[in-house]
């Protein structure tokens, strides 16, 4: 095994994500969603964060219960956070529930329909990493009811949880959660898929 790959096996990829999120491209809207240019993904993020498509995926199983990842630590930001089963931004030219398809095999290796029931905007600054999310959120569901089989480099834990104890932890623990996830579990759209 060569120093490169043996190092990629270590860090789970973590070293190509970093990559990918240096080179990757986001889409620009104004505040009524029109398609205003694009942005490298990092810059989008930086200096209170440039409003830009995104989309939160909601899987759930047969037992009325949601798939929650833990986002790897070597995320560009809110990594070690729970949130919903899959997020991630559409690239320029390239239709939203497309993306959202292609990232949810990406990071969780499985595909199902998905079917869009919200759009909402919000903004969310990482202390720690001193990066802001400002999203125009398309939200989808989906059903799955196998084992996901997650990217290192994307998803550091994932599990099935049920409504109440995810409220439950929601209240007692809020700083464990993307503020995303926690903006997603007060729409009534989330609530009535659920």
């Amino acid at each position: 095994m060569s120093k490169d790959s043996d190092r990629t096996a270590r860090t789970g990829g973590a070293d190509v994500a970093r990559l990918r999120d240096a080179a990757e491209r986001v889409v620009l809207v104004d505040d009524a969603g029109r398609d205003i240019g694009s942005a490298g993904k990092l810059d989008a993020h930086a200096n209170g964060g440039l409003l830009h498509l995104g989309f939160s995926i909601l899987i759930f199983n047969g037992a009325g219960e949601l798939l929650l990842q833990r986002r790897a630590s070597a995320k560009y930001h809110f990594a070690g956070f729970w949130s919903n089963s899959c997020c991630g931004h559409p690239r320029p030219g390239e239709a939203i529930a497309d993306a959202a398809a292609r990232r949810l095999a990406e990071e969780l290796g499985f595909s199902v329909a998905l079917r869009a029931i919200d759009r909402l905007q919000y903004r969310a600054h990482d202390d720690v990493s001193g990066l802001t999310e400002h999203e125009l959120l398309s939200v989808f569901v989906g059903a799955f009811d196998g084992q996901p089989q997650p990217a290192p480099a994307e998803v550091g834990d994932w599990r099935w949880v049920d409504r109440a104890t995810l409220h439950s932890e929601v209240v007692a623990h809020p700083q464990r959660f993307t503020p995303w996830f926690r903006v997603l579990l007060q729409q009534p759209s989330v609530t009535d898929a659920w």
